[in-house]
């Protein structure tokens, strides 16, 4: 329990655990080097699910830093340096104090996002703590003295929680901006970054409208917006994925990441005002929204992965393909033609227990014909020949 651990839990049939088998390797040799408390360990889920299951695992490969009775998630990209700078970060104090100006300034160059409290023990500070605890897992946390900040910041009021960023800084408020932790949550980016499938899932957590130039460069022009987390991406094959339809490159795509809808400009984007006029008609809401979270597009959604996993095997390894889909189907084709053929012997089997099958029922209805066509003629004989025993008084009577 007074050790630091960085766990992978895993599993031996896992395409990305052999991908991050030699990075994890790279992970331990730095930070054994580096002289860090933190021990680097791994275990395969599959063997040892009880410890997995204790830990909450619920896929593979799950990165864990075990801190005393904590488990914080890592949830980043799977490169060494990303993990390596996780482990640094959650294993020491979840505040970080800030004793001179010459710190702060060393301090304020290494982090493009910076959280800060300035000021002395306060209840905000208490809050400030309890927030560290929970989001250090994706950013750091300081605190420092009012003397400290240099002469070009200014704070109405102590204390404060500021966030440098983006060469200014910004102040929470706590009437205009609700509770601490969302907005931590929403500041925690730059105004402008690259984006892949890892930051649009961090980015769902802001609450913030996301705007993203689908483009074939890797570093367009910036811009910067209160209302808009801006960033770029390269190639449109995951916002294809994302929308279920087809983005051409380049083209400007704006996520409501809260509800899953998403605004494309009506007409090709030719200069900026026409681009400014597209974000405005997305604030006022006349702008028209598309996807969505209803059923219908859960249902969309669900069709639409069906197929993708489908083409993507069909893609890779037509002969997999066809024997992952073919066998199932073939079996459930002997499963109905069985049952379809134990009602048939079912019916049989009925027919045999009264004592009748086809051909035996046809011959019985024969006998019967033949019986009852032989009575009515020995009726009629023995008519006759009452007939002819009579007198011929009877008969005239008759």
């Amino acid at each position: 329990m007074d050790d630091v651990w960085l766990v992978d839990f895993y599993a031996p049939w896992c395409g990305y655990c052999k991908k991050l088998e030699p990075i994890w390797q790279e992970v331990g040799a730095e930070l054994t080097r580096s002289g860090s408390p933190v021990r680097v360990g791994k275990m395969d889920g599959t063997a040892y699910s009880g410890v997995a299951s204790e830990f909450g695992v619920r896929g593979y490969p799950t990165i864990k830093l075990l801190k005393g009775e904590l488990a914080y998630n890592y949830k980043g990209p799977r490169t060494k340096d990303d993990v390596i700078e996780f482990a640094n970060r959650v294993s020491g104090p979840a505040v970080r104090s800030l004793p001179s100006r010459q710190m702060f300034e060393h301090v304020l160059k290494r982090h493009s996002v910076l959280f800060l409290y300035v000021g002395d023990e306060s209840p905000l500070k208490e809050k400030y703590t309890e927030v560290a605890s929970e989001l250090i897992v994706y950013t750091y946390f300081f605190s420092a003295s009012e003397d400290v900040l240099p002469e070009s910041v200014t704070l109405h009021e102590l204390p404060s929680v500021v966030v440098f960023k983006d060469g200014t800084y910004f102040t929470y408020d706590e009437y205009e901006d609700s509770s601490l932790s969302s907005w931590v949550n929403r500041e925690r980016f730059q105004s402008y970054l690259p984006i892949d499938g890892f930051t649009l899932y961090e980015l769902g957590e802001t609450g913030k409208l996301v705007a993203i130039a689908v483009t074939d460069e890797k570093d367009p022009t910036e811009r910067s917006s209160r209302d808009f987390q801006f960033g770029h991406m390269d190639g449109n094959d995951y916002i294809n994925s994302l929308i279920m339809g087809e983005v051409s490159v380049p083209s400007i795509i704006i996520l409501n990441t809260s509800n899953e809808q998403y605004f494309v400009p009506a007409e090709p984007v030719e200069d900026l005002q026409q681009l400014l006029q597209f974000f405005s008609s997305v604030l006022d809401g006349s702008a028209p929204a598309y996807g969505g979270d209803g059923i219908l597009q859960r249902i969309k959604r669900v069709a639409y992965d069906a197929r993708s996993t489908v083409m993507s095997v069909f893609r890779s390894s037509p002969l997999l393909g066809c024997f992952l889909f073919g066998l199932p189907l073939g079996v459930i084709s002997l499963m109905c033609y069985g049952i379809c053929m134990a009602e048939s012997d079912d019916d049989t089997e009925l027919m045999k227990r009264d004592g009748f099958t086809d051909e035996e029922e046809e011959e019985g209805e024969e006998e019967e014909q033949q019986r009852l066509t032989a009575g009515a003629e020995g009726e009629e004989e023995e008519d006759a020949e009452k007939i002819e025993q009579k007198s011929p008084t009877e008969k005239k009577v008759d």
